[in-house]
């Protein structure tokens, strides 16, 4: 289990995985090499396994993003999730309990990329069903 301060450097990492260790340092209130050595330690034991590019808000903003409910033959799913992560677009990928299988979170250009794009994991082997919903908004993003 996490210490607390262990939790409060990854909420700090998840706002900005850039930030310089002094600045990590001073908002924890501890020093620049226990911020060091913590990071160090996740990483080792696998907690953080690596950092990513969060996206500016205009940019996003043009995506037209969409949650894509499936239901799938169950001798094909590991060949769906195949096809689906060959898929630049495909996002987010979950297994779900349920009516649905599956929750594949898509972001295209467009409206028209959007929907050549579900047409073309409609007709997927082993897709046996979708249900789409379009993202108006995001209220929440952590």
């Amino acid at each position: 289990m996490l210490s607390k301060a262990d939790q409060d450097l990854i909420v700090l990492l998840r706002e900005n995985a850039r930030a310089p260790t002094s600045e990590l340092a001073r908002r924890l209130g501890v020093s620049r090499t226990t911020v060091q050595s913590r990071i160090e330690r996740l990483e080792r034991q696998g907690i953080i396994a690596g950092y990513g590019v969060r996206l500016s808000s205009d940019y996003e903003q043009g995506l037209v993003r969409a949650h894509v409910l499936l239901t799938v033959t169950p001798k094909l799913a590991d060949r769906v999730v195949r096809d689906l992560r060959s898929l630049a677009q495909v996002r987010t990928l979950h297994s779900v309990s349920g009516s649905f299988d599956m929750i594949v979170i898509v972001e295209s250009p467009s409206i028209s990329d959007l929907d050549s794009l579900l047409d073309q994991i409609g007709v997927m082997d082993g897709v046996e069903r979708t249900l789409s919903s379009i993202v108006l908004s995001t209220r929440i993003d952590r």
